[in-house]
């Protein structure tokens, strides 16, 4: 005895899954986007703060761009 297995696409119109596939592709560009300028606007802010505020928040002038995009070890700078 051989049991098939259908998949749960197999019985949807192929423009529907390509609808979709495009909607995604779209969604994530233009996350890409949105994300890219909120980092921009992150840096400049960042990089208009005095270097005592930098220190109080735990950041190197030469390391924010790394800090607004998450490149930096939490424990990074940290007095103990």
């Amino acid at each position: 005895m051989t049991t098939t297995t259908i998949a749960s696409t197999a019985g949807q119109p192929a423009s529907r899954n390509l609808t979709g596939g495009f909607v995604r592709a779209l969604g994530s560009v233009v996350n890409g986007i949105v994300t890219y300028f909120a980092h921009r606007e992150a840096i400049k802010t960042l990089s208009e703060l005095d270097d005592r505020a930098l220190r109080d928040i735990g950041i190197e002038r030469s390391r924010i761009e790394a800090a607004v995009r998450g490149g930096i070890d939490p424990e990074f700078g940290r007095i103990r």
